[in-house]
Parts: structure tokens; C-alpha cells; sequence
């Protein structure tokens, strides 16, 4: 208690110009260093979360892809995944690289022939299509990527035509199978899916393939722990009578979870070094102060104050003002955190300028403030703060009481 009283005293004692303006500069640093780390680490939550929520919904967890002949009996195939461990639904689909042509102008396209009765069950695409429910989709109707659209000047109800492949085809050079179909919604989520993405339904594909009613080329499955996507495609993948191509969200997506975990790792120890730097500016400040005030701690000890007392006293000093900091750094950090997602918005209201726009899977800056964040940077920058106290506090204890007061 002695310490703290004292520690106060000192506090409220004026310093000298340049060890006061170096006092306040760590103070200032540590809160500056811990907004933007709480903000950072926001920040990269959020988009980690809308991985899992958007980018995830859409993309297939597994596929199991046929490499030579087409998948047969595809019902029973279904039932056989959906009762292995980990899966929670499965559902057929047909992929195939093609071409959307509109008015002589082409552009590259996934097309993805599904069961309207059953994707819902493996894929949120449909929270992103507000035309029409996927059940709704009917034969020779296409749902195409809102980018496709735009850059084919395609609207709804419009018609157009898919060119696919002809497997079948005798030589190299054959022409494309056709399909005629109309334009009757539009996937809008953001990001690359938007560029590729093409609907059909099974039946429609299927037709233009030559593909029987129970034929498919790939089986899509949805997990319960997308983070053990690719142990669970292993395991499920062997009750499969079929050979088969087996890939999960790992091999498509996974460098982008990949990046977000680097960054994470990254700045965390960039920012910390930061605030390492500001909490050891404390070291400067105390090393004037205690050299300012070595009279008093001279006459602290002529009174009986043990050198433990001595060391409290400027130790708690030393963290009381990284405390200070910490608090509201992490106020600004917080109210920062929260309304981020309003401020790039509220910043970037022109679409254009948006530098997110196309790029990643979402066009809005995402945040997700965890408290246990907070809790880590709190506790770093503490710690930091109390090995910088450490060295002046130290320096403190060995004044000498008879050396000072004589030569005063």
C-alpha cells in the first residue's frame, strides 16, 4: 500500500520538460499500438468468419469427381455418403468448363448442372439469387454470376446460348454442343464466384451430355467441421464403389485460409514489437525520473523504506502508465472494431472506387471483435510494460542515501 501512496506522490509531482514529454510519448504509443492490434486482429476475424459463412456456403466442401466414366445410380450413391461420419448432406452435380455466348461476345464459365430438390442441402448459393428459388429452376434456364451478366450486357429473361465441349466428338476440332437457354437469375455474393459461376439444371446437362437420368460426373458433399474437410473426403470417399477423384476446399481455397492465418500470425508480432517499443520508451523516462527524483528516494531511505518498497513504488509507476495506455487503446480499439464495416461502407460509397470490389469474396470491410483478443493484448502489453520497469526500478534501490543528501 506504502508503494502505490507513493507511486501516486510521484506521479503528481511535476516532471522535467523532456522526461515528462518522453512519459507521455510511451503512454501515447501503448495506446496507439493496442487500437490498432484489437482493430488488426478485428479485422482478420471477419474475414476469416465470412470465409466459413460466404465463400464457404457456395464452394464445395468435397467432390468426388469422376475421371473416366460418369457416375451411375447417383441416389443410391448419396444415401451411401450421407450415412458416413462427418457428412451432412451430399447431392449430385455435373461440372463442366464452357462457354456463355450472348450477341458475339463470349465469356468463360463453371457450369454446374444440379438437383434443384437437393443443392440447397450442400450449398448456400441460394441466399445469394434473389430472382427465383433454386427449386424454381426449370428446364433450359440458367442462373448466371452477376459479373458474367455485366460483362455480356445480359439481363433477365434474356436468351442466350452455353457452348460445351463434345466429349463424344471424333475429332479435336469438332464443334461445341449448344445449349439454348434463357437467363432467369443472377448470383450476387461478391468476389470471384461471380466471374465463373453458371446454373443449370441436372435434367437440362444431362440432355446435352447424352447422360442417362441416374448419370452424373461428380457427387458433392457438405461436412460438419469445414476444417477437417479433407480427413472427412478420405474417409467417406472409401465406401464409394466407384473410382474417383477426391478433392476438398483445401486444394481450391485453402491458400486463401492459408493467407489469412500468415497475416494474423504477422501482424500480431509486428504490432506487439510496436508496443515493445513504446512500453521500453518507459524505460527512458523512468531512468530521468528516477535521477530527478533521487533526494526524495534518499530521504525514503534514511527513513527506514526498505529497497522492496523503493522498487514497487517505480515498478508500479512504469506499469500504471502502460495500463493507462492499454485502457483506452483499447476503448478506441473497440468502438473502432465495432463500427468498421459502417465506416468502409460510409467511405467507399462509390462502387468503383472500392478496393475490394471483384477482388476477394466479399466487397465490405468484415470485423469480429473477440474478447479474448483484448484479454492476450492486455496481458502482453502488461508484461512488456513490467520488464521495462524493471531495469529503473532496480536503478532506484541503489541510490545512495549519504552520497546524495551530502552533496546537497
Amino acid at each position: 500500500m506504502l508503494s502505490l501512496f507513493l507511486s501516486k506522490r510521484f506521479s503528481q509531482t511535476r516532471q522535467a520538460g523532456f522526461a515528462s514529454l518522453l512519459n507521455k510519448a510511451s503512454t501515447i504509443g501503448v495506446l496507439l499500438g493496442v487500437s490498432v492490434l484489437i482493430v488488426a486482429l478485428s479485422v482478420i476475424n471477419g474475414f476469416e468468419e465470412q470465409l466459413k459463412k460466404r465463400l464457404l456456403s457456395v464452394v464445395s466442401h468435397v467432390t468426388y469427381d469422376a475421371p473416366y466414366e460418369p457416375i451411375s445410380e447417383w441416389h443410391s450413391k448419396v444415401k451411401i455418403l450421407e450415412n458416413q461420419q462427418g457428412v451432412l448432406s451430399a447431392a449430385p452435380e455435373i461440372n463442366v468448363t464452357g462457354m456463355v455466348q450472348f450477341k458475339g461476345k463470349l465469356k468463360a464459365a463453371q457450369i454446374k448442372g444440379i438437383d434443384t430438390a437437393s443443392h440447397e442441402n450442400v450449398s448456400g448459393v441460394g441466399e445469394f439469387i434473389k430472382q427465383l428459388n433454386l427449386n424454381d429452376l426449370g428446364q433450359n434456364e440458367v442462373i448466371l454470376g452477376a459479373q458474367i451478366a455485366k460483362h455480356l450486357n445480359l439481363s433477365i429473361g434474356d436468351k442466350f446460348t452455353l457452348l460445351i465441349a463434345n466429349k463424344n466428338a471424333k475429332t479435336v476440332l469438332s464443334a461445341p454442343k449448344r445449349i439454348n437457354v434463357t437467363l432467369v437469375g443472377l448470383v450476387n455474393m461478391g468476389g470471384p464466384v461471380d466471374q465463373s459461376l453458371a446454373l443449370i439444371s441436372l435434367r437440362s446437362i444431362q440432355t446435352a451430355l447424352d447422360l442417362e437420368s441416374d448419370q452424373v460426373t461428380s457427387l458433392r458433399v457438405k461436412v460438419t467441421d469445414v476444417f477437417e474437410a479433407h480427413n472427412i473426403a478420405m474417409s467417406a470417399g472409401r465406401s464409394l464403389p466407384d473410382l474417383v477423384y477426391v478433392n476438398s476446399w483445401f486444394r481450391t481455397q485453402g491458400s486463401l485460409y492459408q493467407d489469412i492465418q500468415m497475416v494474423r500470425t504477422i501482424v500480431f508480432l509486428v504490432v506487439v514489437l510496436i508496443i515493445a517499443v513504446a512500453s521500453f520508451n518507459i524505460v527512458s523516462s523512468m531512468v530521468m525520473e528516477v535521477k530527478d527524483k533521487q533526494s526524495d528516494i534518499a530521504i525514503l531511505k534514511t527513513m527506514g523504506a526498505k529497497d522492496s518498497t523503493i522498487f514497487s513504488t517505480f515498478a508500479f509507476k512504469g506499469v500504471v502508465n502502460a495500463l493507462l495506455g492499454s485502457l483506452v487503446g483499447s476503448a478506441f480499439g473497440v468502438v473502432i472494431s465495432l463500427y468498421l464495416p459502417e465506416i468502409f461502407v460510409w467511405f467507399y460509397d462509390d462502387s468503383d472506387k472500392n478496393p475490394l470490389s471483384g477482388v476477394y469474396f466479399v466487397e465490405f470491410l468484415p470485423s469480429k471483435l473477440i474478447w479474448t483478443d483484448i484479454a492476450i493484448t492486455l496481458s502482453v502489453t502488461l508484461v512488456l510494460a513490467l520488464l521495462a520497469s524493471i531495469y529503473p526500478a532496480w536503478q532506484a534501490t541503489k541510490t545512495d542515501p549519504a552520497k546524495v543528501l551530502g552533496n546537497g
